[in-house]
């Protein structure tokens, strides 16, 4: 285990994200007193992370292309998932999605009144990715896909920090045992180390409760679950840090794996699987503040303060705290 290459414009890592969109996503998932159907609460989370993501990366001059991201959903359809003018592209420069969102989405959030009570007040998401729930669960195909498109990516950043594959489902595979597809993405590589593979797993089993990082299989509710995890790939020790700083307790065998997280959590799972710890910056790091995943009152205060009327990011002089670039 290395992964101790440095991310910078000249060489990058990437992000992909791997989304069930079948059906049953259509189902509800709760966060605190809210509920909120699957699809839209995981497109609400990749929406406000890619947003944050573009805003660490930002500097005076602009979006500085530390990664590239990919969204690949599987359903009714399979293959990449952005949607307006970066539709049908796989691995995209992160400078390219801050400056291509979809649409602006009105929302509205609580604020409070000072006096002990709350407001609501409207704001503007930028949107890169939609919810879509419809057709089964060809998690195989996926997999394979997910597979062609690291390989070519590997292949034109052979010395990289290794890609980070989030892959967040909520049922079992409809074309057959997916453990030796899943198996196949964390056999590949960069000369930094294996490619990495977070399992979140939303699951309608009735005796799953929510599990976190766990080190063992021993308490998970059915086998699906354990393929899961088991394909998982062990926390690195900055995610275990990450974990630590979000509360969960976790062991040196700790997996990127997580089972029917509520919204919060599925944010912090997310924040936790592709925030490296070892990013590098040019300049003195100075008058810094940092965007964390985990809290989304603290998300839709950056879409408010820091997206212009144009859905992009604005140029502060981001430096990146803990996850200073280069």
């Amino acid at each position: 285990m290395s992964y101790q290459a440095e991310i910078s414009r000249d060489n990058p890592s990437c992000f992909l994200f791997l989304i069930d969109q079948s059906a049953s996503m259509e189902d509800e998932i709760s966060l605190g007193e809210e509920v909120q159907q699957l699809a839209s609460g995981v497109a609400d989370s990749i929406n406000r992370w890619l947003q944050e993501l573009s805003i660490k990366c930002a500097k005076s001059e602009g979006i500085r292309d530390y990664y590239n991201v990919g969204v690949i959903g599987y359903g009714k359809n399979v293959g990449p998932s952005f949607v307006g003018s970066i539709a049908d592209r796989e691995l995209i420069p992160i400078s390219e999605i801050a400056d291509n969102p979809a649409r602006l989405d009105e929302r509205t959030k609580k604020i409070s009144d000072g006096a002990g009570g709350l407001l609501e007040q409207s704001v503007r998401i930028p949107v890169w990715f939609d919810p879509i729930a419809e057709g089964g669960t060809p998690m195989c195909r996926a997999a394979t896909e997910a597979r062609r498109v690291l390989e070519n990516w590997i292949a034109a950043h052979p010395d990289s920090f290794p890609p980070i594959v989030i892959h967040i489902t909520d049922g079992e595979s409809t074309d057959g045992n997916p453990t030796d597809h899943l198996n196949t993405l964390t056999s590949l590589s960069t000369s930094d180390g294996n490619v990495m593979l977070f399992n979140i797993h939303l699951s309608a089993n009735p005796n799953a409760t929510p599990v976190s990082f766990s080190d063992s299989p021993d308490d998970l509710p059915d086998a699906y679950s354990k393929m899961l995890f088991e394909t998982s790939s062990p926390l690195t020790p900055a995610m275990r840090g990450l974990a630590k700083e979000h509360g969960f307790e976790t062991s040196d065998s700790s997996r990127c794996f997580v089972l029917n997280a509520d919204l919060v959590l599925l944010v912090q799972a997310i924040d936790i699987g592709t925030r490296p710890s070892n990013v590098l910056m040019e300049g003195p790091l100075k008058d810094v503040e940092t965007v964390e995943l985990g809290d989304f009152e603290d998300s839709d205060e950056v879409v408010e303060d820091e997206v212009s009327e144009d859905g992009k990011p604005e140029d502060p002089d981001w430096s990146g705290g803990d996850d200073g670039l280069r």
